[in-house]
């Protein structure tokens, strides 16, 4: 996600509708910590501090201070270790019963832009400080290589350490909201664009999956993610796209990410053509890749996605593929259809073979005309009226 200041100003009317309608409170016994290794306190703000950081034209919409908490959790690498992760916590100075959402963060590439550092340029300032100022518990996990984690690399768009992060970050909150007394009712949502949508769509996966009853997942709202790596990948091979160098850097770091993590441990050579190839040996995923990627790629390296025969690669993809399965809990998709980094057919794909295995409860919205950055503001929109209805 990104620019998300501005947009949360048309949101906060339904949101303060939503989060008054719960009156259930979590009665179970406090149990010794699994996951949770400790919090410390960024900031308590007060109203008037609160709307200062965030942007004093929004004080209508900023009714409580809030509380905001960094929590180191464990949970476990992509080799299996187990490591130390990190997040931010956040919710109103309140009383009552008040939901939980889960937030997963769009793509980035500064440590500081992690939730967990609540820093006033980050997307947790923006968004997490509205939303619990609003009466929501805010979940918002850094991800492996970020915050805690820092010393490790980002595994960037990995189905699996995603979801397992995001998740076991939601368990360590759980044990955070018990130890502070904070009145969670038990109703989860979960939401996120880009990095953030994928993330979202792999932690509901792993929650409807395998973990029975032990969250009340109510709705999942998931934006422009790139569900459907294998579509994905081979029409980067065999298309022509824009040529953006930031664009170019999200692929190229994709890529990179499934060679190291399913030990394919390429030369840079089996996948692109000099002089591209010796660059991005250098300078990796911060290459500047100014051309279309498709024109960079080795013509071996796109036979063998297109015939089949690259094995290796095509089961690394397909394992970061999250579009084909039946969820059970209610689930947009929301899309720019003219969305040129992330391209609408991930989430075309998946409403279809979603509703091919008998899922009744997902809907693409399509996002008309917007690209991947103009449609933050519709997805937040649609995400907080769809929260709104699902109670």
């Amino acid at each position: 996600m990104q620019n998300f200041t501005r947009p949360f100003l048309y949101l906060l009317v339904v949101v303060s509708v939503f989060v008054s309608s719960c009156n259930r409170t979590n009665t179970e016994p406090t149990p010794d910590n699994q996951f949770l290794v400790s919090s410390s306190l960024i900031g308590d703000f007060s109203r008037e501090q609160l709307i200062q950081r965030v942007d004093p034209t929004f004080a209508a919409f900023l009714p409580n201070g809030i509380k905001v908490y960094k929590i180191v959790y464990k949970t476990k690498n992509t080799d299996g270790k187990e490591i130390n992760a990190s997040g931010a916590v956040m919710f109103p100075n309140k009383t009552g019963n008040l939901p939980l959402i889960s937030v997963q963060h769009g793509t980035i590439t500064d440590d500081r832009e992690a939730p967990s550092y609540y820093a006033t340029n980050s997307e947790a300032n923006a968004a997490g400080s509205l939303l619990a100022s609003q009466g929501f518990i805010v979940a918002y996990p850094d991800y492996i290589g970020y915050g805690a984690s820092n010393n490790l690399p980002h595994p960037y768009e990995h189905r699996e350490s995603l979801a397992s992060a995001s998740l076991d970050m939601l368990r360590a909150t759980r044990e955070f909201v018990r130890q502070e007394k904070i009145a969670w009712d038990n109703r989860l949502y979960i939401a996120g664009y880009s990095e953030g949508g994928f993330a979202t769509l792999a932690l509901q996966k792993k929650i409807e999956e395998e973990t029975g009853t032990e969250f009340n997942l109510r709705a999942s709202s998931c934006g422009s993610g790139a569900y459907d790596k294998t579509a994905t990948m081979k029409y980067l091979v065999n298309s022509r796209t824009t040529g953006s160098v930031s664009s170019n850097q999200l692929y190229l770091w994709v890529l990179l990410t499934y060679d190291r993590i399913y030990n394919l441990n390429r030369p840079t050579t089996a996948y692109f053509k000099a002089p591209w190839a010796a660059q991005i040996q250098t300078t990796r995923e911060r290459t500047n890749v100014n051309v279309s990627l498709n024109t960079i790629f080795t013509d071996a390296f796109i036979k063998g996605l297109n015939d089949g025969t690259d094995t290796a690669f095509l089961n690394a993809i397909k394992d970061n593929d999250v579009y084909d399965w039946k969820p059970r809990t209610p689930t947009r998709l929301y899309h720019g259809d003219a969305d040129d980094l992330v391209f609408y057919f991930n989430s075309v794909n998946a409403e279809k073979a979603m509703k091919a295995r008998g899922a009744t409860n997902v809907t693409l919205i399509p996002l008309r005309g917007r690209n991947h950055t103009s449609g933050i503001q519709d997805f937040l929109l649609g995400t907080f009226d769809f929260f709104s209805t699902v109670q």
